[in-house]
């Protein structure tokens, strides 16, 4: 019998369907699934995904905790307390911050979900929200499903892939309620600084605008992990959010979370209740032990992505791109040659003809469309291989 697979034809979606596309990395993942099932053997330096496992510890929490019969439960809707003075914990450790782990953290499912949450809670339709080109494709597709008002503010490699608060200060910013800060930054590599938070933060506080800062790279070879919470007066008009997916290896584990002052934080949970039902109780115990990481835990894990990086950059090169050295970060960022006519060009023509998928700058915005960028996620052996399948291919020159 044939299935149907049909939507009655008087049914339309919402709007806001209509408003966003499906994810690249959704769509290109599914061809990439497609040549591997005909045996391609692709090669995938596109998605950010760590694959070094968390610590024993960690695992073994999750284990010993799911074995007993009263911890599988609905949790509470702001995390267990020992998860969020765990949190508490690791930023005073780690980035001199001060929390009170019962009014300023919020526990998240995935850093990503709080980007719909913060917009939920914050932006009416029709408000602006300042998103940054080239910058993490989520923050204007989640601006543009609430209704908001999509108001891009360029990053520029002459300006070190910086706000430029000159331009931003001459702009039109009526309207404008919030802004989407990353650094260190996804996918330019360039590091977060004292003097950069310092001025978003008056940014933010002069024209009554939300800052939020996506701080999920901080601790991936930056030798010191900053906070733009450790700005004085930041948590009047910042909200940082953070994630256990890059720095303690546990990006499906889908543990996160945000900081701010008390009142941005309940908003939060107004929205955030109303939606999810809480995370699994033996893993915010077993995210509770991943915090306690010791240094030589981020020592170990940045000698393994130096390492990566080199050959990263030895692939950079053979695909004739530039790159700065001082990147830091889970990716490398190079800018294509002359040559060739944009990002998505040469990194299809790396697939299909290297068998090797990497990421087009484009997908970032148009500040992105001459760079491509690699993940350092997959072992020094398969870089090595991805290396050798470019290099014979002479993809600039052949």
């Amino acid at each position: 019998m044939q299935k149907e697979n049909k939507a009655c034809k008087a049914v339309m979606s919402a709007d806001r369907v209509n408003s966003v596309s499906e994810y690249y990395f959704s769509k290109k993942l599914k061809e990439v699934a497609e040549m591997n099932a005909a045996g391609k053997n692709v090669i995938n330096l596109g998605v950010g995904s760590p694959d070094l496992p968390p610590s024993e510890r960690t695992v073994n929490v999750l284990c010993e905790s799911a074995r007993q019969a009263d911890m599988h439960g609905y949790q509470p809707y702001v995390g267990i307390p020992e998860l969020r003075s765990g949190f508490a914990e690791w930023y005073r450790r780690w980035y001199g911050v001060e929390l009170d782990p019962k009014t300023e953290i919020q526990p998240l499912i995935g850093s990503k979900e709080g980007i719909l949450h913060i917009s939920l809670a914050f932006l009416n339709p029709g408000d602006g929200v300042l998103v940054p080109n080239p910058g993490y494709p989520t923050y204007s597709s989640v601006s543009n499903l609430v209704g908001a008002r999509l108001v891009p503010y360029d990053l520029k490699e002459e300006n070190g892939w910086m706000p430029d608060f000159d331009a931003l200060e001459k702009s039109d910013l009526s309207g404008v309620k919030l802004m989407w800060t990353n650094y260190p930054n996804m996918p330019t590599g360039a590091n977060a600084s004292v003097a950069l938070y310092e001025k978003l933060v008056a940014f933010g506080r002069k024209h009554g605008i939300v800052i939020c800062n996506d701080n999920p790279y901080s601790f991936i070879l930056t030798g010191h992990p900053l906070s733009i919470l450790s700005v004085p007066g930041a948590k009047e008009t910042c909200i940082e959010m953070n994630s256990m997916s890059k720095a303690h290896n546990m990006p499906g584990w889908r543990m996160a979370m945000l900081a701010s002052n008390a009142q941005f934080v309940q908003w939060i949970l107004k929205v955030k209740s109303n939606i999810d039902s809480g995370q699994f109780r033996p893993m915010q115990l077993a995210a509770v032990e991943a915090l306690k990481a010791p240094e030589e835990w981020y020592e170990a894990m940045n000698r393994t992505y130096h390492n990566r990086r080199d050959l990263a950059g030895q692939i950079m090169h053979a695909l004739g791109c530039e790159f700065d050295e001082k990147q830091v970060g889970l990716f490398l960022w190079g800018k294509i040659p002359d040559a060739v006519a944009g990002s998505e060009a040469l990194a299809d023509r790396v697939l299909y003809e290297a068998n090797v998928f990497i990421t087009p700058g484009f997908i970032f915005g148009s500040n992105g469309n001459r760079y491509i960028r690699l993940s350092l996620c997959c072992k020094e052996k398969t870089l090595e291989e991805a290396l050798r399948r470019i290099e014979r291919l002479h993809l600039i020159t052949g």
